[in-house]
């Protein structure tokens, strides 16, 4: 950083590669007064001349930034990288929770013991089989099934505690707030998409920033044309909000036409 200091002026345009880290130098560099440009690596790639080397590709970076339809990465703040850290966690979180209670139903269904599909379900009938001395479970599984009931009851208040942190985040942040307006938008998507979104000022419209978060085969063919990097957590969201539009419009339907 003193190198750059000693031999860049203030104000001056940097571009860089959109890697890992490169958020963090970005906003290194912006407190410094210079003007970052994160660009991804596939829209370099056709400026490099001849075999790969860091002149080579520094003098494909300066090319590239001259551009005047080149796309650029949006810098991302320190508030924004911990939300989007938030979200993967609490999404793995999640996996192993449903995987832990896969894991239980199959092990006590060799006991004959059923409990209905749904996580709470299994909750309420983890303490009664551990209690019931005459449901033929023997000691030595008995011991077994009460550590998974632990686990289990871990993985629950880990979700709960990042699902926290991520509701404050929704309540607020100015743009998640204004998500969370919208019809059918809650805590999990607002915040996912006011993390993800980066500098608005990035986007010039709406559809610009709609093939990041990948919800359909066009976004898809868009992102591979434009070697845009899609989002499968903002996918998810995305998706999940479109369904939940999908089942409400079918619910007015039917009562529009019962009341008719």
């Amino acid at each position: 950083m003193g190198a750059i200091a000693n031999r860049v002026p203030v104000g001056a345009e940097i571009a860089m590669e959109a890697c890992a880290s490169s958020h963090y130098w970005a906003g290194e560099l912006q407190a410094r007064g210079y003007h970052v440009k994160l660009i991804a690596a596939q829209f370099v790639k056709p400026y490099i001349k001849s075999n790969k080397s860091d002149r080579v590709d520094a003098e494909a970076f300066c090319e590239a930034m001259r551009r005047p339809t080149m796309h650029f990465v949006a810098a991302k703040t320190a508030a924004q990288q911990d939300i989007q850290a938030a979200h993967p966690i609490r999404e793995e979180l999640v996996q192993h929770r449903t995987a832990k209670a896969n894991q239980i139903h199959g092990l006590v269904g060799e006991y004959g013991l059923v409990a209905p599909i749904g996580i709470g379900q299994l909750r309420t009938a983890l303490p009664r089989w551990l209690e019931d001395a005459e449901n033929g479970l023997t000691d030595n599984f008995r011991f077994l099934l009460a550590g998974l009931a632990e686990d289990l009851r871990y993985l629950d208040d880990r979700i709960a505690t990042v699902t926290e942190r991520i509701a404050h985040h929704s309540k607020t942040v100015p743009v998640a707030k204004r998500l969370m307006t919208l019809r059918g938008v809650g805590i999990i998507t607002a915040s996912a998409l006011a993390g993800g979104l980066g500098d608005a000022k990035a986007f010039k419209r709406g559809r610009d920033f709609a093939p990041l978060t990948g919800p359909d085969a066009a976004s898809t063919q868009y992102r591979r044309t434009r070697s845009l990097a899609g989002d499968q957590q903002k996918e998810t969201v995305i998706c999940g909000h479109c369904w939940y539009m999908v089942l409400e419009r079918s619910c007015d339907t039917r009562k529009a036409r019962r009341t008719t």
